[in-house]
């Protein structure tokens, strides 16, 4: 017999977009297989667009553009060959290309104040859904913001636009064939903030004054053009226009001021759309013409019984004026009392003084005389004695070297003998190098001690060295010796030890330390630099480097202290190594502001509340939102890790009380919270029902109470809710009473009792391990009672 035909290449489902084409392909055994399509069980025929083909062995059914009624199941049958498949065809939500192009590429962009509708009509299969998003966030209907959908389009609406309505917006289209997300921008503009402050006071003089300011945190959406300028004397009621800075400026200096008077200034924001509202500063006055500063302390030239000479230099500030002359003041040493030498200026800067008693020890100092008056004084000369001089100090005795290292030597000596040491009142330290004739101090003023240490020297050099006495004669005879220093340790390159102690980011309370310790090695020591964000670190910071470690230290952190910090190690040899690490000064958030309570959505309440004030410099604040059903009952959480100042709670229960609670948090706690006072409440529907009464004649309609369907036990998990019921009869109406390990839960705020014509309900909401236990319903009337027990049994979520 011949070999039967048989399918070598069977039909496979096909997904096709709608409007797409489809194709059926099979292949058979034999050339000479005649075959015949069938849709659901029915033959086909050829029709407009789909028709059927063989070339061969190969037969295919081909659809040209598939629509919804081309969807089923398509056999294929020839002789005792069969094979079949379905075709399913999508058809997701899509949006023409052009509009798509718009929507996603420019922004929309309109003025605050006016209404804004973005409408996107859509193709698809229905139903379709539409959820439009705000910063990853639904966007739920409230009195400005509004969300419509119909089977061809879905619209945003919202009314007279603010700033706060910026940002990336997404639309969710989403049918049982796919889903389609589109990416908005919504700009609004608006005229800029003020300023921001406070207004600094860069320089004030007799002549002008100078002030400077921030740019303003929101420019409304349109660049800053330029800040208006005012001015305003304290005492009268106009400001005046002083001038227009362009954006790139925020400082102005203003000569239209008056010496001594005060002056409010203000300044405003302009751009495109309009002009902010002002920053104003605080009370500044215009000075008096300066005097002169302070010059360096005199020095003494000459020193007898009879008379002491001193000379000076010039102030570094001479004032508004040219300097006319000089005030000298003497005081005796150890007294607080200045006494003028001379009461009319002297052009000359030096003086030779002759009214002095003779041994005495006296300082003097001298300040420059202007035109706007008499400067600082200087600070006081080295004191002197009004006496000859006497005998230049002996030798030092005993002049050693102590220790030393690669890079520095320490000396110690001894006074003079007793003879030659009267009067001494200091010591000097000279070197010279072993190629080098002159000597060079190592001291710039005398050194009270007997120990001196030279440091900067080279390592395997020989040095001189030399110590003097000094009196009020001047030095006396030098002690030498020689020193050969100390080959230097190996060079090691500039290295960070960087381990698990040192965090590369770092979270600091607000007024709490930072402190960060950053060891390292090299040879020989490097320079050591701290920067924050790329500049010298504030005032406030102290930098210790020592023994193989740096130290940033700063007392009590602001947020200003908030940046990138770099410590960078550099050595002579050009090698250098840094490190960085962030810190971020933060605190416990502060309280949001009021809450209020709207009924937006039937049976629900949207939660609205102030923001709180640290969100001004808090980037990881979020919210959480609690209730309780009673003024004393427990907080339950209902929200939380919420980025927004709204919150819709949907699982309200008609005729209870609730109150609810808003906290905000960071990384380091919570703030205190903020609560509702009134209680909020939807009104229970009262039930509509009518009862016709049935007659019966001659029977006794009093009945004990019974249960005609009993409470069963229950198994519930951690958090959520439990409802338990159970139904009871009897005439008249009996009595409900529950019961939990035999206590009355009747006027417990955590329970939710209800009795509808005999079908009895107990609502417990977020159980916890406490609602365990047994609980019981009691129905009574005047004829008797009955009882219902069960367990409810609580698991926890794992």
């Amino acid at each position: 017999s011949a070999p039967r035909c048989y399918v070598n290449k069977q039909l496979f489902d096909v997904r096709v977009l709608k409007g797409e084409p489809a194709e059926l392909s099979c292949t058979v055994s034999k050339d000479d297989v005649t075959g015949t399509w069938f849709k659901d069980g029915l033959k086909l025929t050829s029709m407009d667009g789909v028709f059927f083909e063989k070339e061969g062995r190969v037969h295919k059914l081909i659809i040209n553009k598939v629509e919804d009624i081309h969807a089923g199941k398509y056999r294929f049958e020839g002789g005792d060959i069969k094979t079949e498949a379905s075709i399913f065809v999508e058809d997701p939500p899509q949006v023409d290309k052009v509009l798509l192009k718009n929507l996603t590429s420019v922004p929309t962009v309109a003025k605050a104040g006016q209404n804004v509708k973005i409408k996107i009509p859509f193709e698809g299969r229905l139903p379709v859904g539409a959820t439009w998003l705000k910063d990853r966030m639904e966007l739920v209907d409230d009195t400005r913001i509004r969300v419509d959908k119909t089977e061809t389009f879905t619209m945003l609406s919202i009314s007279s636009s603010e700033r706060k309505d910026c940002g990336d917006y997404k639309v969710r289209l989403k049918n049982d064939s796919g889903v389609l997300e589109i990416n908005l921008k919504l700009v609004i503009i608006d005229k800029p903030q003020p300023p921001a402050g406070p207004i600094r006071i860069v320089e004030s003089s007799a002549n002008d004054i100078t002030i400077q300011w921030k740019p303003p945190k929101d420019d409304g959406g349109k660049p800053v053009q330029s800040y208006i300028v005012e001015s305003q004397q304290v005492g009268k009621n106009d400001w005046v226009t002083l001038g227009e800075t362009p954006r790139s400026c925020t400082t102005f200096t203003t000569n239209k001021v008056e010496q001594d008077k005060s002056y409010y200034f203000r300044v405003r924001a302009v751009n495109a759309e309009g002009t902010s509202d002002a920053l104003e500063s605080e009370e500044v006055k215009a000075v008096s013409k300066a005097s002169p500063g302070a010059p360096d302390p005199p020095e003494i030239v000459s020193a007898s019984r009879d008379t002491i000479t001193i000379s000076w230099k010039a102030p570094h500030k001479t004032g508004s004026s040219r300097i006319v002359g000089y005030i000298v003041q003497k005081r005796k040493k150890g007294t607080m009392t200045w006494l003028p030498i001379n009461n009319v200026p002297i052009a000359d800067k030096k003086l030779k003084m002759t009214n002095l008693k003779k041994g005495l020890q006296y300082e003097f100092r001298v300040a420059a005389v202007n035109a706007a008056g008499i400067g600082d004084a200087s600070e006081p000369s080295q004191p002197v004695f009004a006496r000859d001089s006497t005998k230049s100090p002996g030798q030092v005795q005993d002049l050693k070297v102590s220790s030393s290292d690669s890079t520095s030597v320490t000396l110690t000596w001894k006074r003079p003998e007793a003879k030659d040491g009267s009067g001494v009142t200091g010591y000097e330290v000279e070197m010279r190098s072993s190629n080098n004739l002159n000597w060079t101090k190592c001291n710039a003023l005398p050194i009270e001690m007997t120990t001196y240490r030279v440091k900067g020297l080279q390592p395997k050099e020989i040095y001189f060295l030399r110590v003097r006495a000094l009196n009020d004669s001047g030095p006396g005879e030098a002690a030498e010796l020689e020193a050969c220093i100390e080959a230097g340790p190996p060079v090691v390159s500039p290295r960070l030890l960087i381990d698990d102690t040192v965090k590369s980011f770092l979270v600091i309370k607000a007024g709490n330390t930072i402190r960060v310790n950053i060891p390292f090695e090299a040879s020989p020591d490097p320079v050591v630099t701290w920067l924050k964000d790329g500049l010298p670190p504030p005032n406030r910071a102290t930098i210790n480097t020592k023994d193989g470690t740096t130290q940033l230290l700063i007392g009590a952190a602001e947020f200003t202290d908030s940046g990138i910090y770099t410590v960078e190690l550099q050595n002579g040899l050009g090698n250098r190594e840094t490190f960085s690490f962030q810190v971020q000064v933060t605190d416990i958030p502060q309280s949001p502001g009021p809450i209020r309570l709207e009924e937006n959505v039937p049976n629900t309440v949207t939660v609205t509340w102030e923001p709180s004030a640290s969100e001004k410099w808090e980037s990881n604040l979020y919210y959480t939102v609690l209730k309780r059903e009673s003024q004393k009952g427990l907080w339950h959480m209902v929200g939380d890790l919420i980025y927004t100042n709204k919150f819709t709670f949907t699982s309200l229960i008609p005729g209870r009380d609730y109150y609810f609670r808003v906290v905000a948090k960071n990384n380091l706690g919570a703030s205190g919270p903020s609560e509702t006072v009134q209680p909020w409440r939807i009104r229970k529907p009262k039930a509509e029902f009518q009862v016709r009464p049935q007659k019966y004649r001659g029977v006794n309609q009093n009945q004990p109470p019974r249960f005609l369907v009993p409470l069963k036990p229950h198994v519930v998990t951690t958090g959520s809710e439990c409802h338990m019921s159970c139904a009871a009869g009897g005439y008249p109406p009996p009595k409900i009473t529950w019961y939990k390990d035999s206590r009355d839960l009747s006027n417990d705020p955590a329970y939710y009792c209800t009795n509808d014509f005999g079908v009895c309900s107990l609502i417990v909401l977020g159980v916890t391990k406490h609602d365990e236990g047994e609980y019981m319903v009691e129905a009574t009337n005047e004829l008797g009672r009955a009882f219902s027990k069960a367990f409810l049994t609580i698991k926890g979520n794992n």
